[in-house]
């Protein structure tokens, strides 16, 4: 399998924490850690943008989906909230992660804590062309439940 090579920096202050990688050869998605300074308390129903510490230069044409992490999903209910986040490939700022507890107790985040994953995925552009009527297709306007058994 060939690999695609993004580059990346680190922050002033952050060289302490691990350079994102994948954690298993099989692995789609590579971990982001928190760039905490003090301990982070993420109240039950609270959001924060948590800092990963590093900026990303992803090729055109290609762009890094910020995911969950299931072991944190499912342990304390701690998701992402715009999942699967956009980090476009001429994005150069510092990749933050917006968390949410969705779980019944505070969570802790420490500095360094694997806290997101990112994937990166080969996209194509579309061009969007104004007509004033759409093809028919088997399901028209049906949406929300529309496919469901009856």
């Amino acid at each position: 399998m060939s690999e695609l090579s993004i580059s990346i920096t680190i922050e002033p202050g952050c060289d302490d924490l691990p350079v994102p990688h994948y954690q298993t050869r099989g692995a789609a998605g590579f971990d982001l850690y928190a760039a905490v300074d003090n301990e982070l308390v993420l109240h039950p129903g609270k959001i924060q943008l948590v800092s990963t510490g590093i900026r990303m230069a992803i090729p055109e044409g290609y762009e890094g989906q910020v995911r969950p992490r299931s072991g944190l999903a499912l342990k304390y209910g701690i998701g992402v909230l715009n999942s699967p986040g956009t980090i476009d490939s001429d994005y150069r700022g510092v990749v933050g992660i917006i968390l949410i507890n969705l779980g019944e107790n505070s969570y802790v985040v420490r500095r360094g804590d694997r806290i997101a994953q990112m994937v990166i995925h080969k996209f194509e552009k579309a061009a969007l062309i104004k007509t004033n009527v759409l093809e028919a297709s088997e399901r028209s306007s049906g949406g929300f439940g529309s496919t469901d058994a009856k």
